[in-house]
């Protein structure tokens, strides 16, 4: 596939960096700067961090989102314990076993609607607490939002969280997408984390180059990370060239502006092929993720113009980011059209 002109709707991995971010990247490779964090950008980026979500936030900057869930979950399982989810959470599905490979714990799927796990389900799994024939919860891990696109509602994140912190869990979110998600519920960045011990804060998805952070919002816990995120292979030696990156990100909210820029082209494409014939809409359009089911030769001659990605159940999943455009958004429904007529 070439990549002259290319525009895709298959992820908003796909898209570049976003002016500030590689603005500062270039500024940032001046001169020579202490590895492993002791630098100026990782000591701002990290103060940033506490202006936003508090003092006590500790920052641990990272490769990638899966080194970031690993060495989460590093902090909240290990051997004989296990970590709950959503049926198609990201650390269950999509992370080929690296917290099961990497810490001993064992992924345990529970019932979800619409990608959100239910109550009555995470009841249910912690009815094994104390029974030494299996593996015990000792972490629930949320996706905001979903895989599947959708939201939680701050109502429905208490009552999971109330549910697994009386039982002694503590809490993970997996924020991929976590700035779609505040802005979706026109919430600030810490407000969402509200009930979070641990969060996997997503960038990439939405204007960073490369890197990720990870979020240690109990204090208690975060004396142990330096160690593990070296064991879980995550110190990055040149740390500067990710946390600057952060700094600029966070930074008179460029996050909010590219978040809602990728969740409102969703928005638009949604409104433009909702009604087509032979379409219809899987879930929810909440974020920037839109799953559609149509014919299968229609997904396959409207691939030959655009780029997606096929999903499970037959689905087609179109995604927008924070540099799609409105030519994109009426090229593509345009082709939609075409293909389902």
């Amino acid at each position: 596939m070439t990549t002259t002109g290319f525009r895709s709707f298959g992820s908003d991995n796909n898209s570049g960096a976003c002016p500030e971010v590689m603005e500062a990247l270039v500024a940032s490779n001046r001169d020579h700067a202490v590895g492993y964090g002791d630098d100026p950008w990782t000591a701002r980026a990290s103060a940033a961090f506490k202006a936003v979500f508090g003092p006590a936030a500790e920052t641990f900057f990272v490769f990638n989102g899966t080194g970031a869930n690993v060495l989460a979950l590093s902090l909240a399982a290990g051997q004989g314990q296990s970590v709950l989810c959503a049926e198609a959470a990201h650390v269950a599905v999509d992370e080929a076993g690296a917290p099961e490979a990497n810490i001993g714990c064992k992924i345990l799927p529970l019932r979800s609607s619409q990608g959100k796990i239910m109550p009555e389900a995470l009841e249910e799994a912690l009815v094994v607490l104390g029974s030494v024939h299996q593996s015990q919860p000792s972490c629930l891990s949320v996706s905001q939002p979903t895989e599947l696109g959708t939201l939680y509602t701050m109502a429905e994140l208490s009552e999971l969280y109330e549910i697994a912190h009386r039982a002694g869990l503590l809490v993970h979110m997996d924020g991929a997408r976590y700035a779609n998600a505040a802005v979706a519920l026109g919430l600030g960045l810490a407000e969402l984390a509200t009930g979070v011990d641990l969060l996997s804060f997503g960038g990439m998805k939405n204007g960073v180059a490369f890197g990720e952070a990870l979020l240690v919002l109990k204090p208690a816990l975060a004396r142990r990370v330096p160690f593990l995120r070296k064991t879980r292979l995550q110190l990055a030696s040149k740390m500067r060239f990710i946390s600057a990156q952060y700094e600029a990100y966070l930074s008179g909210e460029v996050w909010k502006r590219n978040a809602t820029a990728a969740n409102d082209a969703t928005s638009r494409l949604a409104t433009l092929v909702g009604g087509l014939p032979g379409l219809e809409l899987a879930y929810p359009v909440e974020t920037n993720a839109l799953f559609a089911r149509l014919p299968q030769k229609a997904a396959e001659g409207l691939r030959e113009e655009y780029f997606f990605y096929g999903w499970e159940g037959g689905l087609s999943r179109w995604m927008t980011s924070y540099d799609t455009t409105e030519e994109d958004i009426q090229g593509f429904a345009a082709a939609l059209r075409r293909q389902l007529s």
